[in-house]
C-alpha cells in the first residue's frame, strides 16, 4: 500500500510539471542587465506635461506564449487607458529571445490573436522609440530596458505578482528581487502586494483591483441559476486550473487532492483545463486544454465546484468563477486571506490534499453552502470593473510623474 501511494506521488508530481525540453535561451541572461550595469539608467527628461493633458504611455512587455494571464491583462489596461485618451504604444523586451527567429509580422499576429490587442502598437524591438511621458515596466524581466529607455518624463512598474517566488534560488530571483530595489512607482495588482513591496522592499506603490470582463463572466450569460445549482446531484463537475508550467498554481498539490476526490467519489466528473497536452494522471477525467474567454465561460456554467489555487497574488481565475456565479476552493494564502477573508466569497483550505479534497467535498454536498458562495462571489466581482482599474492604474501613473518630475 506504502509503495503503491508513493508510485502515485511521483507519478503526479512528474507529469504536473510537465515534460520541458531542453532550451539554452532559458539560460541566457538578458542582455539589457549588463548594459544597465555599464551605463546606468538614462536621465528623465525635466519636460512635464500639462497635467490635464493625455499621456504619452509606452509599456515594455517581456515574452509571451499563449494563455499567459499577465499579458491580457498589460492588453485590458491599455485599452483602457486609450479609452481615455492616452496615447498608448507598446515594446517587447525578448529577453528570453523566444520571438527572435521569427518575423516580427508573426509576432504581432500572435500578440493580437492571443490577446485581443488589435489597435495596439505593438514593437519588437527598439529601433523607432521616440520617448513618452511614462515609460511603464511590466516584469522584472523589463525593468532594465526601462531604465536606460531615454526621454522619460517618469518610469513606473506593474507589478502583477511577487515574481521572486517564481523562482528557487536562482539568477533570476536575485535580479526580480533588485527591481524592486531600483526606485520605479510600483502600480500593484492587490492591496496585499503593494503593502509587500511597501515593507519588504521599501518601494513606492500603490494598487490596482483585478477585474474581470462583466459581459462574458456573469451568471446570465452562462445560464447558471438556483435551479441550476439543485439539479447537479450525480452529475456533479469539478473544473481545476491545471496550468503545470505555472509552478505558483501548485498544480501537483490540486492533482492530489482530486485524486482523493475521484477515490472517494469516482462519480463525479473532474475537468483539467490550462495546457495544451493532457496530464497523465492516475484519475478519470477530461483534458479541456487552453481555452479562450467565451469557452471558459461555457466551463464555468457546466461546472459544480471549481478550483485554483494561488500561491502569491491572487489568480484572475478565481475571479472569473466567482463573476460567473461558480463556488471555488482556493488556498488559505497569506495573500487569498489578506484579500478575500477567512470567511469571504472563496473557500479557502490550508495547502494539503486532504483539506482541499474536503473543501471540495463540502461544496459538492451543501447546496446551501453553494448558493452562499456563488452569490458572495458574484455581489464581489460586481464592484470589480475594468473601469475602476483602469482609474487606479491610471492614478499611480500620475503619482509617478508628479513625485519623479519633482526630482529632475
Amino acid at each position: 500500500m506504502a509503495s503503491d501511494v508513493a508510485r502515485r506521488l511521483r507519478t503526479l508530481m512528474a507529469s504536473a510539471l510537465g515534460r520541458r525540453h531542453s532550451d539554452t535561451r532559458a539560460i541566457t541572461p538578458a542582455p539589457a542587465l549588463v548594459e544597465l550595469a555599464r551605463s546606468g539608467p538614462a536621465p528623465l527628461s525635466p519636460d512635464r506635461p500639462d497635467p490635464r493633458a493625455p499621456l504619452s504611455i509606452a509599456t515594455v512587455i517581456p515574452s509571451f506564449r499563449r494563455g499567459s494571464g499577465g499579458h491580457g491583462t498589460i492588453v485590458r489596461l491599455l485599452h483602457g487607458l486609450r479609452a481615455q485618451g492616452h496615447e498608448i504604444s507598446l515594446w517587447l523586451e525578448d529577453g528570453e529571445g523566444r520571438h527572435a527567429e521569427e518575423p516580427a509580422a508573426v509576432t504581432k499576429r500572435s500578440f493580437d490573436e492571443f490577446f485581443a490587442a488589435e489597435g495596439l502598437e505593438l514593437h519588437t524591438g527598439f529601433e523607432a522609440w521616440r520617448g513618452a511621458d511614462v515609460v511603464l515596466a511590466t516584469g522584472w524581466q523589463t525593468v532594465a530596458r526601462v531604465l536606460m529607455l531615454p526621454s522619460a518624463g517618469a518610469r513606473a512598474y506593474l507589478v502583477q505578482d511577487h515574481e521572486p517566488d517564481f523562482y528557487g534560488a536562482s539568477a533570476e530571483r536575485l535580479w526580480a528581487v533588485q527591481t524592486y530595489r531600483l526606485g520605479l512607482h510600483c502600480i500593484a495588482a492587490s492591496p496585499w502586494l503593494a503593502e509587500l513591496l511597501r515593507t519588504r522592499y521599501k518601494a513606492d506603490a500603490t494598487h490596482f483591483d483585478l477585474a474581470v470582463d462583466r459581459k462574458l463572466y456573469r451568471p446570465e450569460a452562462t445560464g447558471r441559476g438556483d435551479e441550476d445549482r439543485e439539479r447537479r446531484r450525480g452529475q456533479d463537475l469539478v473544473v481545476f486550473y491545471a496550468r503545470a508550467v505555472t509552478p505558483r498554481r501548485a498544480v501537483p498539490l490540486g492533482l492530489l487532492a482530486l485524486s482523493e476526490l475521484s477515490r472517494r467519489r469516482p462519480d463525479v466528473q473532474i475537468g483539467l483545463y490550462g495546457e495544451d497536452n493532457p496530464l497523465a494522471v492516475p484519475f478519470e477525467h477530461r483534458h479541456l486544454g487552453v481555452l479562450d474567454e467565451r469557452r471558459l465561460a461555457e466551463l464555468y456554467s457546466q461546472a459544480t465546484v471549481g478550483m485554483v489555487l494561488s500561491l502569491t497574488n491572487p489568480s484572475l481565475i478565481g475571479l472569473e468563477m466567482m463573476a460567473c456565479g461558480l463556488p471555488c476552493v482556493e488556498l488559505a494564502s497569506e495573500s487569498m486571506l489578506a484579500t478575500f477573508g477567512a470567511d469571504g466569497p472563496l473557500q479557502l483550505a490550508e495547502p494539503d490534499p486532504l483539506a482541499l479534497c474536503a473543501a471540495l467535498e463540502r461544496l459538492l454536498d451543501e447546496p446551501e453552502r453553494r448558493n452562499r458562495a456563488s452569490e458572495a462571489g458574484f455581489k464581489l466581482m460586481a464592484e470589480r470593473t475594468w473601469e475602476h482599474a483602469v482609474g487606479q492604474v491610471e492614478e499611480g501613473l500620475q503619482v509617478a510623474l508628479t513625485e519623479q518630475q519633482a526630482q529632475v
